[in-house]
């Protein structure tokens, strides 16, 4: 099973959502990359089974203005079969703003073909103890999902 986790970071909190959820699916035996939201095309989940994205939600509910093309290119791209889940740190600060990038992701994954594997994941700032285990859990989600799909 191969999956790909692409991260947009400016903190590197989203770069450690990012890590935890890599070394997770690692565990799990999946092949695995990771890479910055820049350096990916929506266009290489093709070639994976499980697709995961951790955008940070920018000021007032803003996306990543680096995630931008990739937001727009992933409404085009069509994954049926892939798995995916979205994953990403925010400030409560921000009130109804927080984290709205993580589900703006999600919907765009959704309209893909792709199949929801896990729950979205919200973080506050960095991720604790309680987001490792929320983290390592959607990532089990996410391989069972993806094995059910393969069956």
């Amino acid at each position: 099973m191969k999956a790909l986790v692409v991260y947009a970071t400016i903190t590197g909190n989203n770069e450690d959502v990012a890590d935890i959820i890599t070394d997770a699916l690692e565990d799990l035996n999946v092949d695995v990359e990771e890479t910055e939201i820049t350096m990916a095309d929506p266009a290489d989940f093709n070639d994976v089974d499980i697709c995961v994205i951790c955008p940070y939600t920018y000021d007032e509910g803003a996306l990543p203005e680096e995630g931008l093309d990739f937001y727009d290119d992933l409404q085009e791209e069509q994954l049926d079969g892939k798995v995916y889940g979205v994953a990403g740190s925010g400030d409560t600060f921000y009130g109804n703003d927080f984290c709205v990038a993580v589900d703006k992701f999600g919907e765009a994954l959704a309209k893909t073909g792709a199949s929801k594997g896990a729950e979205n994941v919200h973080v506050n700032l960095a991720p604790d103890e309680d987001d490792i285990k929320k983290l390592d859990a959607f990532a089990k989600q996410l391989v069972e999902k993806a094995a059910q799909a393969n069956d």
